[in-house]
């Protein structure tokens, strides 16, 4: 039990707190950066898109300001990413600037009525002007693209992999497609600005790492109190007048074999 309550102390300092306190620290960041991003006007994307197409992380969630074309035929659906709990489809769109890049553009998504891949509408052709919050690649999802009614699915946003699928080479961040713009399904909420609950959390893990030792110390010191208590009163009651004492043993004088002989034959009258 010792060695559990000391793996547990453990763990809550060095694993659990320190994950929640780092959750809060990134959605304080993340609401700083959103909260910037609408405190300035947007920029050119080539501003914001480096070498390569990455992003700086000080520039998640810029807004940012594409001049080009929509490429329809590279468009891929992302299968089944939920907004507000409600899985949804996504439409992923490859935009090619004016300037020679391609970046791929998540116009917004359709929630599914039955289950199939509801009506997803074309992105407009020709010239276009668009405007939206430049963000990170994300990571190579397990799950490999699909085919499916006619769609072309992938399960995460991972441009290398998108470029694959599409054949066209598109840069490493990509664009979320902000409301009223042209090509935009049901644009994709922006993050509340709240922290949640990952400090209260960190904080009661610091807490639990704490109480678990010292309710150990407790019960150890509860124990010792009771065995002195139970020892101190048998001491007592072994010293109490009145303690019962082993009676003596009477020396009882030995009577002669042929004096019992005799009394025996005649009785004790002779």
């Amino acid at each position: 039990m010792f060695l559990a309550i000391i793996a547990f102390s453990y763990a809550a300092f060095s694993f659990l707190a320190p994950w929640q306190l780092g959750k809060d620290d990134q959605i304080v960041e993340r609401n700083e950066q959103i909260e910037a991003a609408f405190e300035v006007d947007p920029v050119p994307a080539e501003e914001v898109f480096g070498p390569g197409g990455s992003i700086a992380p000080e520039d998640e969630w810029r807004r940012v300001i594409l001049e080009g074309r929509y490429l329809t035929d590279a468009e891929v659906l992302l299968r089944l990413r939920p907004v507000d709990s409600s899985p949804a489809f996504h439409a992923l769109t490859p935009f090619q600037l004016d300037s020679g890049a391609t970046i791929l553009v998540n116009r917004g998504f359709t929630v599914p009525l039955d289950g199939n891949v509801p009506d997803m509408t074309d992105a407009p052709a020709g010239p276009a002007s668009i405007v939206g919050h430049a963000r990170f690649n994300e990571a190579v999802p397990l799950s490999e693209p699909m085919t499916d009614q006619g769609y072309r699915q992938v399960y995460g946003i991972n441009t290398p992999q998108i470029s694959e699928v599409v054949g066209v080479d598109l840069a490493e961040g990509y664009v979320q497609l902000s409301a009223d713009q042209p090509g935009v399904l049901n644009a994709i909420p922006v993050p509340k600005l709240d922290r949640g609950s990952h400090l209260s959390y960190g904080f009661q893990w610091i807490a639990f790492g704490i109480m678990a030792p010292l309710g150990l110390g407790y019960f150890i010191w509860a124990e010792i109190r009771e065995r002195r208590r139970v020892r101190d009163e048998e001491q007592e009651l072994v010293g109490a007048p009145g303690a019962p004492v082993e009676a003596e043993t009477a020396a009882v004088p030995e009577v002669p074999a042929a004096s019992r002989r005799t009394r025996e034959r005649y009785g004790d009258g002779r």
